[in-house]
């Protein structure tokens, strides 16, 4: 029998998840379940044919699945809400930042079967990165539904579970990292002349090729960047103000501070 989702939490991520069920046909629209607080986004909920619950725990009783979209700091009041409805027979999705297994157990008061996930934004465009880990008591197949639920809108990899804080500087918060670089580059455009949505676009399409690049593992970062650096010529002098300023440094050191603020906030 076809396992019913839940989704405590009807914001991006959840509207993204939503969308990538739906346009890839793993789940159809009756078979998905909502809760939130906020009636805009069940109104618009209901504009893709998805129902909705009057409380959290009504959900949880009637969803097989159940994806906690909440923020970190609702999640206690979330916990303890739905507490009286969970069982060992549902399994629990955490997309939160810094939000454990162990956390969501102990808030629920029994050993679920759960998943502890960090997805990122661009997932709202099927091109998300995602990154997971599994409790050990949750089946294959299972484990196999909420997988697909992130594979088929991006990649995804499978972590231990002491990874998935680091991980949220790799995945989580980066696509902020490339937004900053992509605004300097087209503000240094529009500073010479250049018009905005022109150069946003050739800045678009060259992250796009690079990454493309990357992915083939014909070279690596460090070949790659020597093969656009010519001697003597253009490349290399912007990279020579580049690595003058330490910005790698400055990106690992980001990386770590990222890092060092989720586990501040794991529980």
């Amino acid at each position: 029998m076809s396992k019913k989702i839940g989704f405590i939490g009807a914001g991006n991520m959840a509207t993204a998840i939503i969308g990538g069920l739906l346009k890839n046909k793993l789940k159809s629209s009756d078979e998905i379940l909502v809760f939130d607080l906020d009636e805009s986004k069940l109104s618009s909920m209901s504009e893709k044919g998805i129902s909705h619950t009057q409380t959290g725990a009504e959900l949880v009783q009637r969803t097989d699945i159940i994806v906690l979209a909440v923020k970190p700091q609702n999640y206690d009041e979330v916990l303890s809400e739905i507490k009286g409805s969970a069982d060992v027979n549902k399994i629990f999705v955490t997309i939160a930042a810094g939000i454990s297994i162990d956390y969501v157990r102990r808030g629920l008061g029994i050993d679920c079967p759960a998943v502890r996930v960090m997805p990122n934004t661009p997932l709202l465009l099927g091109k998300g990165a995602t990154a997971m880990c599994r409790s050990e008591n949750i089946n294959d197949e299972d484990f196999n539904e909420v997988y697909n639920m992130f594979a088929l809108s991006g990649e995804v990899a499978i972590l231990p579970e002491e990874q998935m804080n680091a991980v949220i500087a790799v995945n989580g918060s980066s696509p902020a990292y490339v937004y900053l670089f992509a605004k300097a580059m087209v503000d240094y455009a529009v500073s010479v002349g250049i018009d905005e949505k022109t150069a946003l676009r050739l800045v678009c399409k060259t992250f796009e090729g690079s990454a493309e690049m990357l992915r083939s593992g014909v070279d690596t970062p460090e070949e790659l960047i020597q093969k656009v650096c010519s001697k003597g010529g253009t490349t290399i002098e912007a990279m020579n103000v580049l690595n003058g300023r330490d910005v790698s440094g400055a990106i690992f050191d980001a990386m770590v501070a990222c890092t060092k603020r989720a586990n501040e906030l794991s529980k």
